[in-house]
């Protein structure tokens, strides 16, 4: 660990498992104050166990929006300041789509797109004032059409241009914005990923790929790279780490 982020807060989503859990984790060794936030207060709990003193839990659910500015003045309240907002929470769902309902279409788009906004638009004054990051954790699901998990795909795409469009508007100042784009990574997610009866399987083989699936440390190193100052230079990019799924 280099321990670059000494001194710095962060705020982290989905910080109870999976992605975020290690991101949490590289983040504290590396000399951060990490606000974890997850909907699972039980796993929040276990990851404080693990980190000790550096690591503060916030329990959340960010589909609402208000509960995303919460969080972000919680966590300034706590630390008095605001350098990275990791965007890592998600959910993901397969299902034809014409059985998808208004419910869970808005609750894939709540918690997968309208969080990553509106954790970002509370979290910007600070960032700006100290010369911060957001990181976003997108998927290979944004870059190409997946059969079968539509709303995904669709909420995927739109992080990756929301990564694009704020790095755009805040491309004269330090603040800098980053996507990571992953294929399939070995956690709680993906184990519990359930394909629907009846699905064509030649349709999906394109977002299945030929090599073994990423684990979550891997992850949280491309991230805690594009986070630290040795990525200055990064600003407005999607990282792919897909083990080749996006190449052709």
């Amino acid at each position: 660990m280099h321990g670059g982020f000494e001194g710095k807060v962060a705020l982290i989503t989905g910080a109870g498992s999976g992605i975020g859990r290690a991101v949490a984790h590289q983040l504290v060794a590396e000399g951060a104050r990490v606000s974890g936030v997850d909907v699972n207060a039980e796993a929040l709990a276990s990851v404080a166990e693990e980190a000790g003193p550096s690591f503060s839990p916030h329990v959340a659910d960010l589909a609402d929006p208000g509960a995303c500015r919460d969080a972000v003045e919680a966590c300034v309240d706590a630390h008095g300041r605001l350098d990275l907002l990791g965007n890592v929470a998600g959910i993901a769902a397969s299902s034809h789509v014409t059985d998808v309902t208004v419910e869970q279409y808005r609750r894939m788009m709540a918690v997968n797109v309208d969080a990553c906004f509106f954790l970002s638009q509370a979290a910007v004054p600070h960032l700006l004032a100290s010369s911060g990051s957001i990181v976003n954790v997108a998927s290979n699901a944004g870059l190409m059409g997946q059969a079968y998990t539509v709303v995904y795909c669709m909420a995927k795409g739109a992080v990756i241009q929301l990564t694009r469009a704020l790095a755009m508007e805040f491309v004269k100042t330090d603040l800098r914005v980053n996507a990571i784009a992953p294929g399939g990574v070995d956690t709680p997610l993906s184990r519990n990923f359930r394909i629907p009866d009846g699905v064509d399987v030649d349709l999906m083989q394109p977002y299945m790929g030929f090599r073994p699936m990423s684990h979550a440390e891997e992850v949280a190193d491309l991230f805690t790279y594009v986070a630290s100052d040795r990525a200055r230079s990064i600003h407005g990019a999607v990282l792919s780490i897909d083990n080749g799924l996006t190449t052709g």
